[in-house]
């Protein structure tokens, strides 16, 4: 199990929104949430928790219950803000550096090509061949995404 002091979460981690500016979503004392860096998809988070754990059986049951209401707040954003079909939620903390436990949200298009749907949307995060979104666009989804989550929330229709 890596030290705490290698994890690169951890050390992005800030009690501060203002350090990552241009990719902060949102946080609350269990987790934070940001626009993934390097991806070729505009609304592509990572839902981090801001305690240090590896293993998502080792949530608390608070962190564990807030986990749930943000992937569906974030899904529901991601709807409004990006148009998306639907969103992909995706956990598996492998890559060195990052196996603190995170959660990719992703937004898939309608008329994603098949190449990249299901988990073979990674192909659109940190490749040289797929050019990962402008700045100000990262800037411009983070504050709308922002600005959503900020309004009182909308119960869900059956």
């Amino acid at each position: 199990m890596p030290a705490e002091s290698a994890c690169l979460s951890c050390a992005q981690d800030t009690q501060d929104p203002t350090r990552h500016p241009e990719n902060w979503i949102a946080s609350d004392k269990h987790w934070r949430i940001s626009h993934a860096v390097g991806a070729a998809v505009a609304g592509w988070l990572v839902l981090v928790p801001r305690r240090h754990v590896v293993t998502i059986a080792d949530l608390t049951d608070e962190e564990a219950a807030a986990l749930g209401t943000w992937q569906v707040r974030l899904s529901r954003a991601l709807h409004a803000v990006t148009g998306c079909a639907k969103t992909y939620v995706v956990q598996f903390a492998e890559r060195p550096g990052f196996a603190h436990v995170h959660f990719h949200i992703v937004p898939r298009a309608d008329g994603l090509p098949e190449q990249f749907q299901g988990p073979r949307v990674f192909a659109l995060l940190g490749k040289p061949d797929q050019p990962a979104i402008a700045s100000a666009e990262v800037t411009r989804v983070s504050a709308a995404l922002h600005a959503h989550l900020q309004s009182p929330p909308v119960p869900a229709t059956s």
